[in-house]
C-alpha cells in the first residue's frame, strides 16, 4: 500500500528538510523511505517527481519517475500498463543545485500535495544538481526543460516551500471522472 501523500496544510512541508549523513544512505531506514517514495510516486498517474516531505519524512531526498524520459509519457498518452521497459526513477540525495541559467520561462506547474491547484511559475530553462544517488555514490546531473523544472520544484520542497508561494494564475482543475 502507497504511502499517503500530504498536502498544503500539514506542517512537515513547510519544514527545512534535513541532510542525510552519507554514511547512512545504504541503512535499511534509508532505502525504506527510498522505496515508499516510489511506491508513493507510482500510485499517481500524473505524478513526475517527489520530495520526502511529501510522505511526512523531514529528509533532503527527491526521486524523479523514469517515466518522464518516456516518449509516450510526455506526448500526454500515459503509460502502458504493461510497459516493462520505464527508465528507473533517479534518486536525489542531499540535492543542491549547483548551476541555473539566467534564462527563465514561465511554465505551468502543479503539484501532488497541492491537489487540484495549477499555476504558472517563473522557472530556469536549465539546472544542475549535484546530490547522491541510493548507494551512495555522488553525482552531478544537468538539466533542461521538464528535469530542470523539477529539480527546482523538489529543492524548493526541500526548502518548506511550495510552487503555490511564488506561482500566478492559480486555479482549481479536478480531474475529469
Amino acid at each position: 500500500m502507497a504511502k499517503k501523500i500530504v498536502q498544503k496544510e500539514d506542517m512537515v512541508l513547510r519544514k527545512i528538510a534535513v541532510e542525510i549523513p552519507i554514511h547512512e544512505i545504504k541503512t535499511p531506514k534509508i532505502q525504506k523511505i527510498l522505496k515508499e517514495m516510489s511506491v508513493a510516486l507510482l500510485s499517481q498517474d500524473d505524478g513526475v517527481a517527489i520530495a520526502a516531505p511529501q510522505i511526512g519524512y523531514s529528509l533532503k531526498i527527491f526521486v524523479v519517475s523514469g517515466k518522464i524520459f518516456d516518449k509516450d509519457f510526455l506526448k500526454g498518452k500515459g503509460l502502458p500498463k504493461d510497459k516493462k521497459d520505464v527508465p528507473k526513477d533517479l534518486v536525489f540525495i542531499n540535492p543542491i543545485i549547483s548551476k541555473l541559467s539566467r534564462e527563465k520561462d514561465k511554465v505551468p506547474e502543479g503539484c501532488l500535495s497541492v491537489r487540484w491547484l495549477y499555476g504558472i511559475t517563473l522557472r530556469s530553462k536549465k539546472a544542475s544538481v549535484t546530490a547522491y544517488d541510493e548507494n551512495g555514490k555522488k553525482f552531478t546531473r544537468g538539466a533542461s526543460g521538464l528535469l530542470s523544472q523539477i529539480f527546482q520544484h523538489e529543492t524548493d520542497h526541500l526548502k518548506g516551500v511550495l510552487f503555490i508561494d511564488h506561482a500566478e494564475d492559480i486555479k482549481e482543475e479536478k480531474p475529469q471522472k
